[in-house]
């Protein structure tokens, strides 16, 4: 346990489910490509400015699974699925005949509020996906519209994960272990960071708007320390013994974005959505731990025990992440539902569809790292049901990520991991259900 403890390199990932999955499935089902075009419950996400477009109460209500099936050299590199509840709510009114809206957003992991697992850099690992951390995510925001072709809006966004500590005292027996006083204790907090949002949207026309959202940095630091002060009594012999631990890195990392989308509205049933996002990845650090530990004992002189040396900081490489363009785009379409009596139906059903290309932003990795990516083609879809006399809509999507094989040649012959191949594939379902009061 002391060594595992000492040599914790924890990996750094994508910040939140939301910004790998999506938020809400209309949003998913339509490529991500709704920051012109959202006034959901999701506009805290997408952009809060949407959330000024619509009067009254809007809630929202979620859950998406999403199996990760990513390989490399043929075999499954062990990525864990990711799944959780999103809910959220939206209510606008009017203040001094200025329509203002408050927002509020939650993504729930539903196997914790915080996970995370460690790997060293030498590790071949789907860097942006393997061993990612899952974290809670809250977004509150508050949005206005001064003209009728204008709403502004803006928030904070926080990540949520766990800072620890333990520390264990009394007297060990090594030839009677279960004799052992060992007391314990752990200590875990749930600390949070935080980051703006801001977004502006712009009705040209009443077929089409303009967005603009930006989205800051943020690295969510994950901090460990841990004591043991104890006896070893070894064959008789009483040796005190103290260890000291001190760990901290970047569990979740958030690249600074700005995003620029376009809503068309050719046709009355028919939307056509385009974002392009900047994603400032060449801010990206080595996600390697830094840790401090020591270990100290009274050893008697003449007793055949050589004690290990104080482990040292790993000496980080440069990843050179490289800044990239993320095009989304999306489209609905609302089919033309009659009732039975031939006249307007009470029921509409809106088809959707989108896509993503994400560039990866990992450089060649021919030296001592191994950050494992592929460029990301993801292809999405969805249906909804919506009674718009209820106010009540019923939205699933589904999500494939298709990551094409890259092969990496490393420069060195000898390089312990050597050359190997790297290819894979997300699948990613849900549904949610949306009610509005007027």
């Amino acid at each position: 346990m002391l060594a595992l403890l000492a040599a914790l390199p924890a990996n750094e990932a994508f910040a939140h489910e939301p910004w790998n999955y999506g938020f809400g499935s209309r949003g998913t089902a339509m490529g991500g490509a709704v920051a012109a075009d959202v006034s959901d419950f999701s506009a805290n996400y997408y952009n809060p400015a949407g959330l000024a477009d619509e009067e009254g109460l809007r809630l929202g209500l979620g859950y998406f699974w999403s199996e990760n099936l990513l390989r490399i050299n043929d075999e499954d590199s062990g990525v864990k699925s990711s799944h959780g509840f999103s809910f959220g709510l939206a209510a606008a009114g009017r203040v001094f005949s200025i329509p203002l809206a408050l927002g509020l957003a939650v993504h729930l992991p539903d196997e914790g509020l915080s996970r995370l697992t460690a790997l060293k850099q030498e590790i071949p690992r789907w860097e942006l996906y393997d061993n990612r951390s899952s974290v809670l995510y809250l977004a509150a925001n508050l949005a206005l519209r001064p003209f009728k072709w204008l709403a502004v809006g803006g928030g904070l966004s926080f990540l949520a994960s766990t800072r620890g500590r333990f520390e264990i005292t009394g007297a060990g027996d090594l030839l009677a272990p279960y004799d052992s006083q060992l007391r314990h204790e752990v200590d875990v907090d749930l600390s949070s960071v935080r980051y703006p949002q801001l977004g502006a949207l712009v009705h040209l026309a009443e077929a089409a708007s303009i967005a603009v959202v930006y989205r800051g940095q943020t690295n969510l630091d994950l901090q460990l320390t841990g004591t043991i002060d104890a006896t070893l009594n070894a064959v008789g012999i009483e040796i005190p013994l103290r260890y000291e631990l001190q760990a901290r890195t970047i569990q979740a990392f958030l690249p600074q974005q700005l995003v620029v989308g376009v809503s068309l509205r050719p046709l009355p049933a028919v939307r056509f959505n385009a974002d392009v996002t900047w994603v400032n990845w060449s801010a990206y650090k080595n996600p390697t731990a830094r840790t401090i530990a020591s270990l100290q004992a009274e050893v008697p002189p003449g007793f055949p025990v050589e004690l290990p040396s104080d482990v040292k900081n790993t000496e980080l490489a440069a990843p050179q992440f490289s800044d990239r363009i993320v095009p989304r785009v999306g489209l609905e379409w609302r089919l033309p539902v009659r009732g039975a009596d031939g006249g307007e139906s009470s029921i509409a059903i809106p088809l959707r569809g989108g896509y993503v290309f994400e560039l990866s932003p990992v450089p060649p990795q021919t030296g001592n790292t191994n950050f494992v990516n592929a460029d990301r083609h993801t292809s999405s879809f969805g249906v909804g049901i919506e009674v718009p006399e209820w106010g009540a809509a019923l939205d699933v999507h589904g999500a494939i990520s298709i990551f094409p094989e890259t092969v990496t040649i490393k420069a060195s012959p000898v390089d312990l991991v050597g050359d190997y191949r790297a290819s894979g594939e997300m699948v990613n379902a849900g549904a949610t259900l949306r009610g509005t009061f007027r």
